[in-house]
């Protein structure tokens, strides 16, 4: 079991710039890849970035790239997602979940791989 608990959300106006963190309680976190997601009121779930366990391999929806950043701190059971340039449609709950990565696996995309899921955090950018 992986628990996770993100942080950093808030309101902010367009343009300006959240830092999420998510908290794993799993030491060891570099078996996981690990990702953020978001749903908008009304609407599916959706991806919005992805990381491998190493940290070697990203992935972002076409919607963030260019302007959402993931990272991750294995030492510290830390993801980040550095959110640039807000707009009022990232409004929305973005929540991290972990994902286990067998041996040799590469970067799990699909959502239903992901397991594990934090409550959420909400992020509200106004025009």
């Amino acid at each position: 079991q992986v628990q996770l608990v993100e942080s950093g959300g808030g309101w902010v106006q367009a343009g300006e710039s959240l830092r999420l963190s998510c908290l794993a309680s799993k030491r060891t976190l570099n078996i996981y890849d690990m990702g953020w997601f978001r749903q908008a009121p009304g609407k599916e779930r959706e991806s919005v970035a992805l990381i491998s366990s190493g940290g070697g391999t990203t992935y972002y929806a076409e919607s963030a790239k260019g302007r959402f950043s993931i990272s991750r701190d294995n030492a510290k059971n830390t993801i980040y997602l550095q959110m640039n340039s807000l707009k009022p449609e990232d409004t929305a709950i973005y929540t991290c979940a972990a994902a286990f990565r067998e041996p040799f696996g590469t970067l799990h995309k699909a959502m239903a791989y992901y397991k594990f899921w934090g409550q959420g955090t909400q992020v509200t950018v106004s025009s």
